[in-house]
């Protein structure tokens, strides 16, 4: 099928569109349903109605969107009325909800009189925290969103003038900081002069474009004073006349530093690019079909020519999703009464700011490995970065309050927390240990130190403190690494090959000499990476080692297990995944080391994870697992779980509630434990989960983390006497930084 059979089937599939309406307390008792409604429900009236303010306390306002249209400019099918529009309006309520967690009331209305669409939306200022105006044609959509921002005391926000406006901005912004231009120097010309052309160029001028460069071109030719006299041009594109000779595009695109296109396809040709300044910045933002094509603007020179379009198979995508969900949360979160101009240019220059930073593994992945990296196929961030909700919108809300439109003062360190955990479980409990690991930083070799993953690691973890970094790798290569990368900074850097290592060499053969390493062989030890890291982490030259991206596991985790071994009171490591859900955590253990545990070692396990877990802020409820509940299965597999229970009761330095053996279901579902099980020492669901043996622990995890959707933070590996841990292969930028993270962790509860 093509893409429109295929757009067909998605929406008719039942249920028919792509939004519904879902509750959010429970229902499921007579007791939930007369509070969710009569007679419980007055209450929340009554407060309301002493002060309105409160319904941001007891309804859902604060966090609920009105998408409103009347469909008269719908994406490129033009006036296709309020009904055929409804499509589109749900769509703007999914990238809302997808990307910010905004809910959204989508509101079609059959209206073309300006007059009548305002009373309307005035009328529902009630139900809503904000209104985004969506394909309402000019110039009726200058007076509606002008109107409703003068007389409602919430956000209003056309996106169709103002999300182009503001993503093309910080598109702006970085093509002129790389083709080294001053922005208020810059000859900018506009294809097209309606709603979006007109709030685009006022845009640029709050960013510091000049009004007078700026030349706005309609069908008729550029917009001249001499048509403004005739009356030839409306009020609102009479603001951008210019003082110059008649002439049409092609006219106005000679000598021009920046071509800005919001009309139809295929208008500029080769010879206009040509005609432009050197360096040109070309934004073809016509869709489908851009005013010239990615292929043709870049080969009409010879020179840089920075492009973007509104098309996602080209690099520079001008997405507006970019933009509204993550203003909308900022100004949603701080009650702002409107969205200004400071917000907007707050939001453009984080856009712009974090296009010039290291991106996500996961990021790359989405648009197939292609390179992501500042430059001129690469000035806005792409729509899927997860990043953008806790740069853009942060930076939206200290705008509101700093310009005095927000009702409800924030403190952005902790705003930018809450914003991380709307994008998952695994998110919050990494902040936890990061901060912990930024209040008091040490030293993490990374012992594939020549890996530009690790590279780019060492760059995030410095840059966050968060630890300081030691690579160990190719000194030359490290550094060739780093300035393909534009990375501005100086880590730390022992090169095998070059540096002194001689009582590295020294400390190895001390503690494997009687191992059958003799003194020669220690010195070749010295150059392999993973035993290098692990001397000198052992020798207390560096507080924790990562390792393990570039090995198989059982050789990554040799040379620490040699040179550094387990704690005092440890005969074992361990490895544990953290799995985070929507709305709770649980720690797996063991997942990548002892293959056939006893009960002993189940029970050193238990230990350290649930030592781990309080690393994290949660407090340890350990279940030992098995396929028998209790005893109701009697043999040598059943009782190692069930003596490993029993002998952490007993232990008094055992400072937490665990129990078994008992099946997995009846460790993490509530009401088995209660009901059944009422007897158990567990107060509520097992948050540790020991799995019997090293085979059912990895299916396991795996099991939870791929078809129940967890996010996996490890293996974290446990045990160890110093901190280590074994990184698998194929992992990303941002799991080497989270276990950097809890390295440090590591580090500061073993006083290193």
């Amino acid at each position: 099928m093509g893409l429109d059979e295929d757009s067909l089937e998605y929406h008719r599939q039942e249920p028919p569109g792509k939004i519904e309406i879902a509750t959010t307390k429970p229902t499921n008792t007579q007791r939930d349903l007369s509070l969710a409604y009569s007679p419980g429900v007055a209450a929340a009236c009554e407060e309301i109605a002493a002060d309105p303010d409160d319904a941001y306390t007891y309804t859902a306002k604060g966090n609920m969107v009105g998408v409103i249209s009347n469909g008269s400019a719908v994406l490129g099918l033009g006036d296709i009325g309020a009904q055929a529009s409804k499509p589109v309006m749900e769509g703007k309520g999914v990238l809302f909800k997808r990307f910010a967690d905004i809910d959204v009331f989508d509101i079609e209305l059959d209206e073309a009189d300006p007059q009548e669409i305002i009373r309307t939306v005035e009328a529902m200022e009630p139900t809503f925290g904000g209104i985004n105006l969506e394909d309402i044609s000019a110039p009726e959509c200058f007076e509606i969103e002008e109107s409703l921002r003068e007389s409602m005391s919430i956000p209003v926000f056309h996106d169709d003038q103002h999300g182009t406006a503001i993503i093309s901005g910080a598109a702006l912004l970085n093509a002129a900081d790389i083709a080294d231009k001053d922005l208020e120097e810059l000859e900018i010309v506009f294809s097209g002069a309606g709603a979006s052309a007109i709030a685009t160029a006022r845009f640029y001028v709050s960013l510091g474009a000049r009004k007078e460069n700026i030349t706005m071109c309609d069908s008729s030719g550029i917009i001249t004073e001499e048509r403004a006299q005739h009356g030839d041009v409306n009020e609102f594109k009479r603001e951008f006349a210019r003082d110059v000779p008649e002439g049409d595009l092609a006219d106005a695109m000679a000598g021009a530093d920046v071509f800005v296109g919001l009309s139809i396809g295929g208008l500029v040709d080769e010879e206009m690019v040509r005609s432009m300044a050197s360096d040109p910045i070309v934004f073809a933002m016509a869709n489908p079909d851009p005013e010239i094509g990615y292929e043709q603007a870049k080969a009409a020179r010879d020179d840089t020519v920075i492009m973007a379009t509104g098309r996602s198979d080209y690099p520079n995508q001008v997405n507006n999703v970019l933009g509204f969900p993550f203003i909308f949360r900022g100004a949603l979160d701080v009650r702002a009464t409107e969205i200004n101009e400071a917000m907007k240019v707050a939001a453009a220059e984080a856009l712009a700011e974090l296009a010039q930073q290291d991106v996500p593994d996961a990021v790359v992945k989405a648009y197939g490995d292609q390179p992501l990296q500042y430059g001129p196929d690469y000035i806005i961030p792409k729509p899927v970065d997860p990043r953008v909700l806790f740069e853009v919108t942060p930076a939206v809300a200290r705008a509101a309050m700093d310009s005095g439109a927000a009702r409800t003062e924030l403190d952005t360190t902790e705003y930018v927390e809450e914003l991380e955990a709307r994008l998952g479980k695994s998110r919050e409990m990494m902040r936890v240990v990061l901060n912990k690991a930024k209040a008091d930083p040490k030293r993490v070799v990374l012992a594939e130190g020549d890996d530009e993953k690790m590279i780019r690691a060492a760059h995030q973890i410095a840059e966050q403190g968060i630890a300081t970094p030691v690579l160990i790798g190719d000194r030359d290569q490290i550094w060739a690494t780093m300035e393909s990368l534009g990375f501005d900074f100086e880590p730390e850097i022992v090169d095998p090959y070059e540096d002194d290592l001689e009582s590295y060499a020294d400390r190895i053969h001390e503690l494997r000499k009687r191992k059958g390493v003799t003194r020669t062989e220690a010195a070749d030890l010295a150059r392999d990476e993973n035993h290098l890291g692990s001397v000198m982490v052992e020798m207390g030259d560096a507080d924790a080692m990562l390792t393990g991206l570039m090995h198989d596991y059982p050789s990554a985790l040799r040379p620490p297990l040699q040179l550094i071994g387990t704690a005092d009171d440890a005969e074992y490591a361990a490895g544990v995944y953290m799995l985070a859900f929507k709305n709770r955590v649980v720690f797996c253990a063991d997942a990548t080391v002892n293959q056939d545990p006893d009960a002993d070692v189940l029970a050193e396990i238990t230990r350290h994870t649930a030592d781990l877990a309080r690393r994290f802020n949660v407090e340890p409820r350990a279940a030992l697992l098995s396929y028998s509940n209790f005893g109701s299965v009697d043999n040598e597999g059943t009782r190692k779980p069930r003596y490993a229970a029993q002998q952490l009761r007993d232990d008094p330095s055992a400072e937490f509630p665990v129990d078994g053996e008992m099946q997995a279901d009846t460790a993490v579902v509530d009401d088995i434990l209660e009901g059944t099980y009422g007897f158990s020492d567990l107060d509520g669901p097992a948050n540790v989960l020991v799995f019997p043996n090293l085979e059912a622990g990895n299916i396991g995890y795996k099991l939870l983390q791929r078809l129940g959707g967890a996010d996996a933070i490890g293996p974290m590996l446990v045990g160890m006497d110093k901190p280590v841990h074994v990184l698998q292969r194929g992992d990303e930028v941002k799991d080497i930084v989270n276990l950097a993270g809890v390295a440090v962790v590591d580090a500061q509860e073993n006083g290193e």
